[in-house]
């Protein structure tokens, strides 16, 4: 099962932290693949929101990204699940309180069915390139 993940400690409050990853129509901020965002339907960041999202796809194409919130616990879990495109994981952002502001940890996870098992190394990739971004996400709440 194609899994990845990566944490960071960011130096602003778990509440901030929240508050920004729970607006999707931040992703393009610190997420380079996002090229378009917009809450489709819901309430922003509330479990059922759901966002229209198209990311940059291989050879720079477009591709659907839509996601839909499945768990909204303020401070400290955000859970989504992908519900459009070629691979659709689930995912979650985990925050924890930290000595120096809030420990993120950022968890992608994917049941491939049928072909996509033998898809399986490079959606690994993908995904792990994705957690990765936390460095942007650090660097986009700490400078502002």
């Amino acid at each position: 099962m194609p899994h990845a993940e990566n944490e960071t400690t960011v130096n602003r409050s778990p509440e901030d932290v929240y508050a920004f990853l729970a607006d999707g129509l931040n992703n393009p901020k610190w997420r380079t693949g996002v090229q378009e965002i917009a809450l489709k339907s819901g309430s922003p960041g509330s479990v059922g929101a759901v966002y229209s999202q198209t990311l940059r796809g291989p050879g720079g194409r477009p591709i659907a990204g839509d996601y839909e919130i499945t768990k909204a616990e303020p401070s400290t879990n955000l859970g989504f699940q992908v519900m459009a495109g070629p691979a659709r994981p689930a995912g979650e952002y985990r925050l924890a309180p930290a000595p120096t502001g809030t420990t993120v940890r950022f968890v992608l996870d994917l049941q491939p069915h049928g072909l996509m098992r033998i898809m399986a190394p490079m959606i690994t990739r993908t995904m792990r390139s994705e957690v990765n971004q936390l460095a942007s996400l650090k660097a986009v709440l700490e400078s502002g």
